[in-house]
């Protein structure tokens, strides 16, 4: 596989930070890494990969089937008959090869310009899978931003996009990497066929295939471990996790996947967010398809934790990034990092860094989100809407709040067997440190809630039965059935939770407590982070830019194009103490956050020169 170097030899938008590769202790490290995932038994067997091809052929043969009939159902010739193809791509973790054991294939069709996607592929080839014997639970979803048939096959998960290319006929040697596949079509098929470059172009710009694979499937299961993976819920999913680690994999190519997870947190615990992590230039690209571009696009400039996808058109990934999530992340990355520290010197293990998020036992007070529905049909589209949207709570509570009081959802339903037809969603509420005037200052956040209620009520399907409920509940009012076997943790296990913590603690008080929300009381409160860490509060680290031909300053996590493209995707200050002539200058950090710089214009000095890194 050919890699996409630039003109000065390495992968990514800035040179290496160290070329040094691994020693013994970190060979034996990486050894302990690999025995420690597949102990977790996130590694299929081999009997279950042999089933994923059987699975991935049989539909490959289904829909070059479907192509062919749907083509003669049409009324076109024979030889356009005979001349008619589709073809199926995968991607997601399946394509990295991160997957685990039971994990969905992400998959994709491709089919010709006249096999339309309402007609061809939601009816008939719907109709052709529902009369399979071994497909099962077929869902469709034609009105998803990204329109998706879900289903199985023999017991695989499969999610099966469909892009409607120009093409007349779909040749076998289809390559989805050129930016002219994009041409004369819709807005679906783009999005459809994201998945498939985007994935593809991840692992042109790595230098070490198996090392990525490795620090990656880590990566996730800690992310999941400790309550951050969730992209629907405002923290980071699959494709983002990978250009973070993508990323790290440039910046250390010769290292190993020890060495990898240490820097990974290393660096995205310093990174001068909302500075965006790239895995290779920003192409505009001659089809004139949108790509990320603050000083252009209002919306992109409030992106919190930008991750821009590697593929034309160029998007960031993370859009769903809160300042309140970010947060939670950020601490997170700061409490791996420092357990990173202690397991390279020997002082604890592996373990240390999987200890699940103690979210009940993190904070005083919660909001609580029950939904109900009259059978578990109505329950599973009714949870997958509001799933979806209550990320929309949290922003609307930043806002009111000017980012007074933060928000953490936690990333997972609970249900309570005794109610069946119930579901609950639950976030922790903190504030940030603030001046002594503010400390008395009162919220009432009922209006931010019913306006939440109302937007949810607007679901297109809704039914009757479909309901939402939204408290305040207090820590020791959190119901049993959220904790492992029923049982709330004993005052002495809270204790011994707060060094497993990294979340802050607050101290909300409600003028009703139940189902209706009242006026909320915050109190001064630092946030905590992982016991033993130093870290300061978070800055603001937004910059200022004087856009080229313009006297206005904007506020933009985009300086321009050339710095953005020439030297602006590292920004984790003295990450590696091996290496201190790349600690950056404060272009892009302000020292306090009165300060906005004006980032250097690219006819200042050339990308990654010294005088980009040394002072």
């Amino acid at each position: 596989m050919s890699k996409a170097k630039n003109s000065n030899g390495y992968l990514g938008v800035t040179e290496p930070i160290s070329l040094s590769g691994p020693t013994e202790k970190d060979l034996k490290q990486t050894a302990e890494v690999e025995k420690y995932l597949s102990d977790a038994g996130l590694y299929e067997s081999q009997e279950e990969a042999v089933s994923r091809e059987e699975v991935l052929g049989k539909l490959d043969q289904t829909v070059k089937a479907w192509i062919k009939k749907a083509t003669r159902i049409s009324g076109y010739g024979e030889q356009f008959v005979h001349e008619a193809n589709a073809k199926i791509f995968t991607f997601g973790s399946y394509r990295l090869g991160v997957h685990g054991p039971g994990a969905d294939i992400d998959t994709l069709c491709v089919g010709p310009r006249h096999a339309t996607r309402n007609v061809y592929f939601f009816t008939w080839l719907h109709d052709m899978l529902a009369e399979m014997p071994e497909v099962s639970e077929l869902h469709p979803v034609p009105d998803a931003h990204v329109p998706v048939l879900g289903f199985k096959i023999n017991g695989v998960s499969i999610d099966l996009l469909y892009a409607n290319l120009a093409h007349a006929v779909i040749p076998e040697d289809l390559d989805l990497s050129q930016d002219s596949i994009l041409h004369n079509v819709d807005e679906q098929t783009v999005r459809s066929l994201n998945g498939c470059r985007v994935t593809d172009q991840i692992l042109k710009l790595v230098p070490n295939i198996p090392s990525f694979r490795t620090t990656l499937r880590f990566i996730r299961y800690w992310g999941k471990r400790r309550g951050v993976y969730s992209n629907v819920m405002g923290f980071l999913g699959g494709i983002n996790w990978a250009i973070l680690v993508g990323r790290i994999c440039q910046l250390y190519p010769n290292a190993s996947p020890s060495m990898l997870i240490s820097r990974f947190f290393r660096v995205y615990s310093k990174w001068k967010w909302p500075n965006p992590v790239m895995l290779c230039h920003i192409e505009e690209g001659s089809l004139g398809l949108p790509v990320w571009d603050p000083r252009r696009n209002y919306r992109d400039r409030g992106h919190q934790m930008p991750i821009i996808t590697p593929a034309y058109p160029c998007m960031n990934s993370s859009y769903n990034v809160s300042v309140s999530t970010r947060f939670v992340m950020i601490q997170e990355f700061t409490r791996a990092f420092e357990i990173c520290q202690a397991i390279d010197e020997g002082k604890t293990d592996w373990d240390a860094l999987f200890e699940p998020y103690p979210f009940f036992e993190s904070y005083k007070n919660y909001l609580e989100v029950n939904i109900t529905a009259r059978n578990e049909g109505d329950l599973r589209n009714w949870k997958g809407w509001v799933e979806s949207r209550l990320r929309t709570l949290v922003l609307k509570i930043e806002r009111y709040s000017h980012e007074m009081i933060l928000a953490h959802p936690y990333p997972r339903d609970f249900s309570d067997k005794s109610r069946p037809l119930h579901c609950f969603y639950f976030m922790g509420l903190w504030r940030k440190q603030m001046a002594q005037a503010q400390e008395a200052e009162q919220f009432d956040i009922r209006g931010i809630v019913n306006e939440f209620k109302s937007n949810i009520c607007a679901y297109q399907h809704w039914k009757e039965g479909m309901d939402i409920e939204v408290s305040h509940v207090k820590r020791r009012d959190i119901p049993l059935f959220v904790f492992p076997g029923g049982v709330r943790p004993s005052r002495s296990s809270r204790t011994a939770l707060k060094n497993n913590r990294t979340g802050p603690t607050c101290d909300v008080s409600a003028g009703q407590v139940g189902n209706v929300l009242g006026t909320v009381s915050i109190s001064d409160a630092q946030p905590v982070p992982y016991k033993g860490s130093h870290t300061k509060p978070e800055p603001d680290y937004s910059v200022c830019v004087q856009l080229p031909g313009s006297t206005s300053v904007l506020p933009t996590s985009l300086p321009n194009k050339e710095a953005l493209n020439g030297h602006a995707n590292f920004h984790a200050e003295s990450v590696d103490s091996e290496h201190p002539e790349h600690q950056q200058e404060s272009t892009f950090a302000p020292a306090h956050n009165d300060v906005c710089h004006v980032v250097k214009q690219h006819n200042s000095f050339l990308p990654n020169s010294n005088k980009l890194w040394q002072n």
